[in-house]
């Protein structure tokens, strides 16, 4: 059953010449991980504000079609309405922590408290998403003594606190270093598999070849790619978007033309992948022996 369905969604920004989404149309089931993909300038930000229901009620600007995220049409329900149901993680936290609250542990409850929760379930809640995002034993520490790439773990606590059924992240590594990016990449997948719906747009193409169960790519407003990961993130098409290609993927495709990528394998987008394939075209060069099974 589709959570989240978008229908021919047009958008421009007040002031704009030009729209910033134009005539997209997708729908994402329920505990699917979709990655979203672009060059900067695409969309990707704008589309995450309008899957948390913030476009066009907060932003305003002129909005042509439809969507609807967990039964809720963004054109008739108020951005409020979307709070427990819909979190949004921002890419920089200093935009999303209240400034309201003196510990950490505090800004985690702010959301719960606005959402009215039962009082004697809120430290089990707070406690397992700080548990979840590695903040365990920091509730007492000032959210503005913490690092950006650790306050930007705490924004993410102050969502899943909440346990939304639909989460949306706008480039939520962009302050993470290689470890923090993985445990963060790790953290949704184990929600996806849990049964959260999870819309993340990211830049950074190799952990989406890793978790995401499936991709969709926009330029200039438009999306133009959309499928599994591996079908998505080798495809040429990429490259004139100005998105690029993974080094695996690049490898194997210069691999071809030298004969050491087997021409009917489909290029890699993982480095197993690229692994596997390269072992593969070694034991059918010439005067190697032939009798070999393939790896895979």
């Amino acid at each position: 059953m589709a959570v989240v369905e978008v229908q021919g969604l047009s958008y421009t920004y007040p002031g704009a010449d030009s729209p910033a989404l134009k005539d997209i149309s997708f729908q994402v089931e329920a505990g699917q991980l979709l990655a979203v993909i672009g060059a900067n300038g695409a969309g990707k930000s704008s589309l995450c504000l309008a899957l948390a229901g913030l476009i066009p009620t907060l932003f305003h600007g002129q909005m042509q079609g439809a969507v609807t995220v967990c039964g809720l049409d963004t054109r008739q329900h108020h951005p409020g309405q979307f709070a427990g149901r819909v979190g949004l993680v921002l890419q920089n936290p200093a935009n999303q922590l209240s400034g309201m609250r003196y510990t950490v542990y505090e800004e985690v409850a702010f959301g719960l408290e606005n959402l009215g929760t039962p009082r004697q379930e809120m430290p089990a809640r707070i406690e397992n998403a700080l548990q979840q995002v590695g903040l365990a034993g920091l509730g007492e520490r000032s959210p503005y003594t913490l690092s950006g790439g650790q306050q930007q773990r705490l924004a993410l606590a102050s969502i899943l606190a909440m346990q939304p059924n639909v989460l949306v992240l706008d480039e939520p590594t962009a302050m993470l270093d290689p470890q923090g990016s993985q445990a963060l990449f790790t953290i949704i997948y184990k929600l996806a598999r849990a049964g959260t719906t999870v819309i993340i747009a990211e830049h950074h193409l190799e952990w989406i070849a890793s978790f995401a169960d499936r991709v969709i790519a926009l330029a200039e407003g438009s999306l133009f790619l959309d499928g599994a990961p591996g079908e998505v993130l080798s495809s040429p098409r990429l490259l004139q978007a100005g998105i690029g290609w993974l080094r695996y993927t690049r490898a194997a495709h210069l691999g071809q033309d030298r004969g050491v990528w087997p021409v009917n394998r489909a290029l890699p987008v993982t480095l197993n992948q690229a692994v596997k394939g390269f072992q593969t075209a070694q034991l059918y060069l010439p005067g190697q022996e032939q009798d070999h099974a393939d790896p895979d």
